[in-house]
């Protein structure tokens, strides 16, 4: 019996009760609770809803009715101890819920609402992002990253109704019209409405009925979900020029915590409406967090203040530092007192505008230009020193472009911007201004610095989505444009690598860091001058760029020898042999050392190819190609170790 109205209840039994909280027993009132809600229906209990719309109690509480449900509880605790109903009271915590703007307890209470029936809706949306292996591959919709279909694929397996309407002074208002007798017409409009008022009432004198429109409005996530088909005016002008040439839209950009509440509905509207998804691909973005890996958030007051960050980094470094640490849909961790990434931006930016001086002094420097610098190539695929940097830069820009092309494809955009910082900080500023740089106040031909001008603005084209100010800024003052970066688009992306180009390139940059490093082993100082013989098979390899090596390691002289060179320092590259001569007392026992260190090194790559390649699951399994490349590492390895071990018997 229910204490002080003494109605009969049953008692039944759930799993849903703790039996260690409490007394065990749990009172169930399905108006009042939505678990409770849940259990009533699982029993057929009968659902009795007490309170008003105002808070006040309802004639069905039967007690107290009309007075607020907070004195109404005060006086129901006084009779149930003047009834000798209460055994003891204790204090513990709940979790109750607070509005936000009023700070007043929410109160769950039912009430008749407007829903959807979602499970129809759901199968074309839930086929669209999980195909089946025979479904169309041009149907689905790719998630980048991938892992979030299992968070989808749970959500729209388990779709529950969606109550659409809510008790808001704001929104989008129910479009349904109640008459005087509370029979309700869902229309596009009052007219409308009166129209239907009247197909139910043919014999009813009223010319104007008198009807009132529903005071609730539409979820906010009804309205998005429409987002892709209404922004061009889609639902409420059909097959109009726009719905038909921008629907469907291509990517999304969002965030992973409104799967279901924006992407999949977005997603279900899509087929409802307009027969065909939304869009073709989903890219998730990450959340910045602290260095604890908490959420950033005002009350925690663990959020940078942006504004301090953009006065002392730049906008553009900010950028920068979050993209490059970010992979696509992971958290980030920012520490605050640290700024790491914020600082390698504003580096960044420094060394371009550096590389921007540098090219500028040379404007109005010029030699005139000669041939077209591809046609001058030899025989061979290479051309001479004067045209070298400029070929390979060519072919190593056109590389990174498909490269990146198929990260923005991938939607790796912290791999595409890792991959943009190392061309232009190491190929372009690093190597190739290097290679280029004419002697003090000496001229530079036309040629070169022409297309050095173009190298630089296509470097700042494939920079721009990442740091814009900056990029436009810079393409404006390597000369006059009557454009804008922002609005140019990417050219030659397929373009054509000459391989030999971009070995010689690898070559040249590994030789030229062998011996800088033997230079600093062997105390050379830099300004020194240094006689370089090369003990090589294929001599005609080092013509296109003999002299970029010869002023980058400051050599004298260079010159190719079949014979050792006794007394010199010995660095090797392949099977390639180099013999470096200099004023300094060479050093045999650190020159044994470091050769015997990498000998010992190439050894165990070696052994660790051998391996490999001796697993026969291995040889059988992987793609040809994969097993020609460690074939090749092979090889390569074994020819390392041969003239390591000559130089090493050379030295003794």
């Amino acid at each position: 019996l229910v204490p002080l109205i003494n109605r009969r209840i049953p008692i039944i039994a759930d799993d849903y009760v703790e039996m260690d909280f409490g007394t065990g027993a749990l009172k169930i009132t399905p108006a009042h609770d939505v678990n409770d809600y849940a259990i009533g229906k699982k029993y057929n209990l009968d659902v009795i809803n007490i309170l008003n719309d105002d808070g006040t109690m309802s004639e069905a509480a039967q007690l107290f009715i009309g007075e607020d449900r907070f004195e109404a509880r005060k006086k129901i605790v006084a009779e149930l101890e003047a009834a000798k109903h209460i055994e003891k009271i204790e204090d513990y915590k709940n979790q109750i819920g607070y509005s936000e703007r009023s700070d007043t307890v929410v109160e769950p209470r039912l009430s008749l609402q407007w829903w959807i029936n979602m499970k129809k809706l759901s199968e074309p949306a839930l086929k669209a992002v999980m195909p089946a292996p025979t479904d169309s591959k041009d149907e689905a919709i790719k998630f980048f990253p991938s892992k979030y279909k299992n968070t989808y694929n749970y959500w729209m397996e388990n779709i529950k109704d969606w109550c659409i309407s809510r008790q808001l002074w704001w929104g989008q208002r129910i479009p349904a019209w109640y008459d005087e007798e509370g029979n309700v017409y869902v229309a596009n409009g009052e007219d409308e409405a009166i129209k239907k008022w009247k197909g139910k009432n043919p014999k009813s004198e009223i010319q104007n009925p008198k009807l009132k429109q529903d005071e609730d409005v539409l979820d906010t996530w009804f309205s998005a979900w429409l987002w892709p088909i209404e922004v061009f005016n889609g639902i409420s002008n059909p097959n109009n020029k726009d719905i038909n040439y921008y629907y469907p839209t291509q990517t999304l950009v969002t965030a992973p915590e409104i799967i279901f509440f924006w992407v999949a509905r977005m997603i279900m509207s899509g087929f409802e409406y307009k027969n065909e998804k939304p869009f073709s691909n989903v890219y998730f973005t990450g959340i910045v967090r602290d260095e604890l890996g908490r959420k950033m958030s005002k009350s925690l007051g663990n959020s940078p203040d942006l504004l301090m960050l953009i006065d002392k980094y730049g906008a553009d470094a900010i950028r920068f530092g979050i993209l490059i640490s970010s992979p696509a849909g992971n958290d980030m961790l920012f520490d605050v007192k640290e700024e790491s990434t914020l600082k390698q931006g504003s580096f960044f930016i420094n060394k371009i505008w550096n590389a921007l001086k540098l090219v500028k002094m040379w404007d109005g420097r010029q030699t005139e230009s000669r041939k077209d610098l591809k046609s001058e190539s030899n025989s061979s695929g290479l051309s001479d020193s004067t045209d070298f940097p400029t070929l390979w830069f060519e072919n190593r820009l056109n590389e990174v472009k498909i490269e990146i092309d198929n990260l923005y494809k991938q939607f790796k955009l912290s791999e595409a911007l890792k991959t943009i910082y190392s061309l232009i900080w190491d190929d372009f500023c690093s190597w190739y201004l290097e290679w280029i740089k004419p002697g003090f106040e000496q001229p530079i031909n036309s040629n070169v610095y022409n297309k050095t001008v173009e190298f630089f603005e296509e470097l700042m084209q494939l920079l721009h989505p990442f740091m814009p100010f900056v990029t436009e800024e810079i393409y404006h003052e390597l000369r006059m444009h009557e454009d804008d970066i922002c609005v140019k688009q990417i050219q030659n992306l397929q373009a054509k690598n000459q391989k030999k180009i971009l070995d010689s390139g690898s070559v040249l940059k590994n030789i030229i860091t062998l011996i800088r490093d033997a230079r600093n082993k062997n105390n050379i100082k830099p300004k020194e001058t240094i006689e370089l013989f090369i003990q090589s098979d294929n001599e005609n390899s080092f013509k296109a760029f003999e002299e970029i090596l010869q002023k980058q390691v400051n050599a004298e002289s260079i010159s190719f020898t079949k014979e050792n060179i006794n007394g010199c320092i010995i660095v090797t590259n392949e099977q390639d042999r180099f013999f470096i001569k200099s004023n300094q007392q060479t050093n045999t026992t650190v020159l044994k050392s470091d050769l015997q260190k990498d000998l010992d090194h190439q050894k165990n790559f070696l052994q660790s190819v051998q391996k490999k390649l001796s697993n026969e699951r291995f040889v059988q399994n992987a793609k040809p190609e994969v097993v020609e490349i460690e074939r090749k590492k092979q090889a390569d390895a074994e020819a390392r170790i041969k003239t390591i071990e000559e130089s090493l018997q050379n030295l003794n």
